[in-house]
């Protein structure tokens, strides 16, 4: 991840934004969490790219990886377990988790080599989980107007709901299902949005799919 040194040096900005706008991140929070709900119970899974723990603790995701050693301070305080690495090389032995969650691929610098990796080190009909942000819809559009200006997204790169269909589809996980939220810009959201099922509404998607 070529963005590291962007978040080693802003963890107070990207704490703060949690903060800014609540609503919307309890908004992603249901939508992933609804995917999560659907897997067997007293699984182990880990989140790639997990920040300061923000997705992962509330969660219940006890371990993952990140290579920001300022962000891993702060997940590791919120009772996490981190190990240094990137997602296009996880540190971990094939065939380890049930689950593998992503929320930050738009940061990456190979999706296909993260994919690969979670394919790897899933069990048998393990789950893949990605959040993201749809390239087409508000929220994405935002950002991409703004990012000479961001902190976070000026390097970023967005991606379609078809883009994702295929990466995935491409690296061997099968039987895809979508829930969306956010439903209006950013600013505009005052309360948490509950997710629905599928795609084309909402900015945020969250897929899941499984490991053939």
């Amino acid at each position: 991840m070529t963005q590291i040194g962007i978040f080693e040096k802003n963890v107070a900005e990207y704490e703060k934004w949690y903060e800014d706008y609540f609503e919307v991140y309890q908004s992603e929070l249901a939508a992933i969490k609804e995917q999560l709900l659907k897997l067997p119970e007293n699984i182990r899974g880990i989140e790639v790219g997990l920040g300061t723990g923000r997705f992962a603790q509330p969660l219940g995701i006890k371990e993952g990886v990140e290579p920001s050693e300022a962000m891993a301070e702060k997940a590791i305080k919120r009772g996490i377990e981190i190990i240094d690495g990137v997602a296009e090389k996880l540190p971990y032995r094939d065939l380890q988790f049930d689950f593998v969650l992503f929320v930050t691929i738009c940061h990456l610098d190979s999706i296909k080599n993260a994919l690969a990796e979670a394919h790897r080190v899933l069990k048998p009909n393990g789950s893949i989980l990605i959040g993201f942000l749809d390239k087409e819809q508000s929220v994405a559009k935002q950002y991409l107007e703004k990012r000479h200006r961001s902190t976070f997204f000026a390097n970023a790169n967005f991606y379609t709901v078809d883009r994702i269909k295929s990466l995935v589809k491409e690296s061997r996980f099968k039987d895809l299902e979508f829930n969306q939220t956010l439903f209006d810009d950013l600013d505009k959201i005052k309360k948490t949005q509950m997710p629905k099922q599928g795609f084309g509404e909402g900015s945020f998607v969250v897929v899941k799919a499984i490991k053939k």
